[in-house]
């Protein structure tokens, strides 16, 4: 079976301007996920998809292919997940080359080793679904989040769920931001990723870290050398 796996770094990121290469425990960030995906032993072609030249470079430097310069349209603020893995897929089908699994890796996503990526193929690949996407548990349950009132003060978002205990409500989950893998025609025919035919590759609180401010960043170096000390070497 030929994977494939598309690792998306647009230069355009904003909170964190040039994120996609910024160092991080003295490498690119983007590093770790391109070193990861070619550890695994996953895939046919491990690539990234940028606009950016710096990236490009990057990227290459460190083991990924660059076949193709994303285009403007598809390197915007708005541009999702799929739109990106179509692109990538539809570049290798006008070479006659074709996958029968993609996995999209998020170039910020230094915590997704080569073991989870293993274990999301083998969920894929054992189990009748469209996707397989790492998820997390909420630390804090959301059905007793608070709001701002139109006059400043608090109020609960959910007041009916607000009063009960966090175990007596139902556990929820959120995207970890780090891997999608998917069937390739499932990518290419917009199969809902957050749908009923979508597996979760559960991961602890402290292999994830949506990394969007640089107390964020921070947050994630601080979970990755824990990681770290306790395998005994790099991730």
């Amino acid at each position: 079976m030929k994977r494939l796996a598309v690792i998306p770094a647009r230069g355009g990121s904003k909170r964190i301007p040039r994120k996609n290469i910024r160092l991080f425990h003295g490498k690119p960030i983007i590093a770790y996920s391109i070193e990861n995906a070619l550890r695994s032993g996953l895939f046919d072609q491990v690539i990234v998809s940028t606009d950016d030249a710096d990236i490009a470079a990057t990227a290459q430097e460190w083991g990924a292919a660059v076949p193709f310069m994303r285009p403007a349209h598809l390197a915007d603020d708005f541009t999702g997940t799929q739109a990106v893995v179509q692109h990538a897929v539809e570049f290798f089908s006008s070479q006659k080359i074709h996958f029968e699994q993609t996995c999209c890796i998020y170039a910020t996503a230094p915590l997704a080793t080569q073991e989870v990526l293993q274990q999301g193929c083998h969920l894929l690949s054992q189990n009748d679904c469209d996707y397989v996407v790492t998820v997390a548990e909420f630390r804090f349950p959301p059905q007793r989040a608070l709001c701002y009132a139109d006059n400043g003060r608090v109020t609960p978002m959910c007041p009916g769920e607000i009063a009960k205990r966090s175990q007596d409500l139902p556990k929820t989950f959120h995207d970890a931001g780090q891997i999608y893998w998917g069937a390739t025609a499932a990518f290419m025919e917009n199969r809902a990723i957050w749908g009923s035919a979508t597996m979760p590759l559960m991961l602890p609180a402290t292999q994830v870290q949506d990394i969007d401010t640089n107390e964020d960043w921070l947050l994630a170096e601080m979970k990755y050398q824990f990681l770290q000390n306790n395998r005994g070497g790099d991730l």
